[in-house]
């Protein structure tokens, strides 16, 4: 069976029903808890954990943070392809990122949303 959200394929037991649709468990996860980027008390969570602890990122993050070093400020769908990664991957890993202000979006004089470093 497919999922009704991602059309990902499942094994029948492995969708799970939630408001009329048989999701996968991601999109189960994305449904009931969505992602914030801009959440004061996960940002002041992930802070208080970088002072206290050796954070590692993820390989995905490290080659978040190179690119948009680079490039300044990038819109996200050229991110996500540029990493070949998907934009539900990229907006949580983008999330993290944001709690931890390492990056931050900012709206651009074309309208559009564009992503930087925390700093800039």
């Amino acid at each position: 069976m497919k999922c009704d959200r991602c059309k990902t394929e499942c094994a029948d037991d492995e969708l799970i029903a939630y408001q009329g649709q048989k999701l996968c468990e991601d999109c189960y996860m994305d449904s009931v808890s969505p992602l914030k980027a801009c959440d004061p008390w996960a940002v002041h969570s992930a802070k208080q954990s970088t002072q206290t602890a050796d954070v590692q990122l993820l390989p995905i993050q490290k080659k978040m943070l190179k690119a948009i070093e680079t490039q300044k400020a990038v819109l996200p769908e050229l991110l996500a392809e540029l990493l070949d990664i998907t934009p539900r991957e990229l907006q949580r890993n983008f999330a993290i990122l944001r709690h931890m202000e390492l990056l931050r979006g900012f709206k651009g004089e074309d309208g559009k949303v564009y992503w930087t470093l925390f700093e800039s």
